[in-house]
């Protein structure tokens, strides 16, 4: 009997390998699926079944793909807003067996109006669930998201509240399996754990300490959540099946000159933000690897072209992986040498840091200047500085617009890194006056605690 966890770094998405008597389901493939399959096989099991929770919104799936290469059927649960064209329907108490194991679907719409939930039973010890897979409905330490449908917000909340309870029915023994870990876009308070149980959930999750039902709505009603452009290029692709990831999971070595006649849409400087302020090339926007899965979707659109400028080649690789899972992978390549093209005299452009000490004095009353915070607005809703103006750092994608380019900007954040971003980003679209308050509100708060 196997049950493996498969977890997708950036994304903080986690997808499941269940097995017995050679026998294997996968519960939400990620789409480079490989890794299922070479599991199954070392294992000696079989992919018979492909389980989705849910039309994810954060990345595409990789169910139509896994089933082309094992022939495994794909479940889908029932009311999505178009067919799911290579899924069929499992509805509530729908049963499949693996081997010892049974799976059964579970209807818990909220999150989404197809969402389900799959117990798992050991049919030699039938009475109880050994685990559930909560998919996007319960976390650990925190409940799905309920904004993907504005206009029946307290009814899809309601929902959810609906299928929490039916899930805390399966029994205080049965440990959850959630589509997602901390760090997700799919939940703001997860716990930094990936192991839990029901028992420990009804004790220790917050939302579900909330019993009454209206009470919930209230609060899921008011919740504020970030929706990325890319979340629309999923939702489609999800519903008509995703293709195939590239063979291969590296981008093309480009030259300099290359880099420079490859006329693409964006300039992506994906190392750390750091290097990048210290100097970069003239039009690059900043996107560290470790954050492409949180923010290219906001800055990258379907089809728009990408060339990547790297410490390394691990980074590029990585980076090709990251942009891959959600389906913006037209890279034309990468560039792995910005300080020997600096030792040569190509023109580099540098964004400044400035400390505490300096934003004080401009907050006196600098002509010209304004302090941009780039928080999410439940951050800034704890703290903030006084006369700063706000925009969150993904919706830069468009209101840059609204802002002057004669005007200096200090961009910040909680401590520099999604400052580098805005500001990068403020770059490739020609703000010269640009730069970085290092530390930002956790500089600030240190001077002033």
């Amino acid at each position: 009997m196997l049950l493996e966890k498969i977890k997708t770094p950036g994304l903080s998405h986690l997808s499941y390998l269940v097995g017995s008597g050679g026998q294997a389901a996968v519960i939400d493939p990620r789409r480079d699926c490989a890794i299922y399959l070479e599991k199954a096989r070392a294992a000696g099991l079989e992919i018979t079944h492909i389980l989705e929770t849910h039309r994810n919104e954060d990345l595409v799936s990789g169910a139509p793909v896994l089933a082309g290469m094992t022939g495994a059927k794909v479940l889908h649960g029932p009311n999505p807003e178009r067919p799911i064209v290579y899924a069929t329907t499992a509805r509530d108490g729908d049963c499949y067996a693996i081997g010892q194991l049974e799976i059964r679907a579970m209807e818990t719409p909220g999150h989404t109006d197809d969402h389900l939930a799959y117990a798992l039973f050991d049919t030699a010890y039938p009475d109880k669930a050994v685990g559930v897979f909560t998919g996007d409905a319960m976390f650990v330490g925190d409940v799905g998201r309920t904004d993907f449908y504005p206009d029946r917000r307290e009814e899809v909340a309601g929902l959810l509240f609906d299928s929490l309870r039916k899930l805390l029915a399966l029994g205080d023994q049965t440990i959850i399996y959630p589509a997602h870990g901390a760090g997700s876009v799919c939940g703001s308070g997860m716990a930094d754990s990936e192991f839990s149980t029901i028992g420990h959930e009804r004790l220790n999750n917050p939302r579900l300490q909330i019993t009454d039902r209206d009470e919930f709505i209230r609060l899921k009603v008011n919740e504020n959540h970030y929706q990325p452009p890319y979340f629309r290029l999923m939702e489609r692709l999800n519903v008509e099946g995703g293709s195939a990831p590239p063979p291969v999971m590296r981008p093309r070595r480009l030259s300099l000159a290359q880099l420079r006649d490859c006329k693409v849409d964006h300039l992506v400087d994906i190392r750390e933000p750091m290097a990048y302020a210290s100097g970069h090339l003239p039009g690059a926007m900043s996107l560290p690897v470790d954050m492409i899965s949180a923010f290219a979707g906001w800055f990258i659109r379907e089809g728009e072209s990408v060339a990547l400028i790297a410490s390394d080649e691990d980074q590029l690789a990585a980076a090709l992986e990251h942009l891959v899972r959600i389906a913006l992978d037209n890279v034309v390549g990468g560039y792995v040498g910005v300080v020997p093209a600096a030792a040569k005299g190509v023109t580099m452009q540098q964004t400044p840091m400035i400390d505490t000490d300096e934003v004080e004095n401009r907050s006196g009353g600098a002509e010209g200047w304004t302090l941009l915070d780039v928080r999410d607005a439940d951050e800034r809703a704890k703290s903030a500085i006084d006369g700063s103006h706000h925009i969150y750092v993904g919706q830069l994608n468009d209101r840059w617009h609204e802002l002057d380019k004669k005007r200096h900007y200090t961009l910040m954040c909680a401590s520099g890194m999604r400052a580098t971003v805005a500001a990068g980003w403020l770059a490739s679209r020609g703000f010269e006056k640009l730069d970085i308050y290092l530390g930002s509100m956790g500089a600030w708060k240190a001077a002033h605690d």
